[in-house]
């Protein structure tokens, strides 16, 4: 259990077959029930609220897993990880996107110098990295949140169009003079990487890990629409505008996650490439109703506040995952977040299968 942070520690508890476990990337609340996923999954977990064991502040358990295969049909074959970075609820569904971006193969100790150049030569894409999708959650006869492929109230899991390849983001972007030249990167070479999602109605926030651009750190704004058995992207305004991008100062970090409170957008940043850095957490102030009046394709935006720093350790504990607490969870008047880590030490785990988050009291 955290040494330094036992007060505010949120324990989660696995099962020796869950999709995830230590690779935590993302997380969402229904009610009293944790949605988390994992960069090296595809598929999420489902944890319920259960009362705590030693002096941590929450306990989940009880784990469920939900594999993607079941739920979309999948651009990509079932048992390849779609590399989930960002998920977030919004009018009864739960919202999920990959990283969209390219992979590099690592070096490793027991290889030779020849051998190990040409692994780091070597770029790859899994077919279900570039995912976005909805997923409806519907409650079953034991008043459990699922996920399903279609709910009875005719609400279906749909996915953005596209293949292994590509989707109607990546084409949209193929040419685009920012965010064009970084498609054929892989994004921890500071490439293109989504890493973090938020949901307004019909408009969704993309937040990407890279590029950082002269400093200047991305969101992409899109809109989406039903279009038979798919989403499409729609345009954003009467103009046609299929994106738009909003460059954010971030101290020169990437995002890891997005979160809407609100009207204000809180922004958990880290390093774009694989460095031991600052992790923050920044606040956007009103950024809801400023992005639903704004209608510039492009933007810069500096006034941001920074909230919290996050704990990180060398290669470990990674802060991948921040969300809000439902009132009832909060036990406060005041906002609670839950933060959760990558790659966690020894001091965030407990035996094999139990990890340990922070429960942020304000932000």
């Amino acid at each position: 259990m955290p040494n330094a942070r036992t007060a505010n520690a949120v324990r989660l508890e696995f099962a020796p077959e869950s999709l995830v476990q230590s690779n935590l990337s993302g997380a969402a609340f229904t009610g009293d029930w944790l949605w988390v996923a994992g960069d090296e999954a595809c598929g999420l977990d489902r944890l319920r609220r259960l009362d705590p064991v030693g002096r941590e502040a929450l306990r989940f358990g009880e784990v469920r897993d939900f594999p993607l295969a079941e739920l979309l049909d999948l651009p990509g074959a079932p048992e390849e990880e779609a590399d989930l970075e960002g998920m977030a609820v919004a009018d009864g569904y739960l919202w999920v996107v990959g990283s969209h971006g390219l992979k590099r193969k690592n070096a490793k100790a027991e290889r030779d110098h020849a051998d190990n150049a040409k692994r780091l030569a070597k770029l790859a894409l899994d077919g279900n990295r570039r995912l976005l999708a909805c997923l409806p959650i519907e409650f079953d006869a034991k008043g459990e949140p699922c996920l399903v492929r279609q709910a009875q109230d005719g609400r279906r899991a749909l996915r953005l169009k596209g293949d292994a390849q590509s989707n109607l983001l990546t084409r949209a972007l193929a040419d685009d003079p920012h965010f064009g030249p970084y498609m054929a990167i892989p994004g921890k070479d500071n490439g293109f990487d989504i890493e973090g999602l938020a949901v307004d109605g019909r408009r969704l926030l993309l937040g990407l890990r890279g590029p950082v651009l002269r400093g200047w750190s991305a969101l992409l704004e899109i809109a989406v629409e039903t279009r038979g058995e798919q989403l499409r992207l729609a345009p954003l305004d009467e103009s046609g505008t299929l994106i738009r991008k909003h460059f954010l100062q971030l101290d020169g970090l990437g995002v890891r996650d997005l979160h809407f409170s609100g009207d204000d957008l809180y922004i958990l940043a880290g390093p774009t490439m694989v460095l031991n850095g600052d992790i923050r957490v920044f606040k956007w102030p009103g950024a809801r109703p400023l992005l639903a009046a704004n209608r510039e394709p492009v933007r810069f935006e500096s006034a941001l506040t920074e909230s919290v720093p996050l704990p990180h350790a060398r290669g470990t504990n990674r802060a991948e995952a921040i969300c809000q607490l439902p009132a009832e969870l909060s036990g406060s008047s005041k906002a609670s977040w839950l933060v959760l880590y990558d790659a966690p030490g020894a001091d965030r785990k407990e035996g094999d299968h139990t990890v340990f988050g922070d429960l942020l009291r304000q932000v």
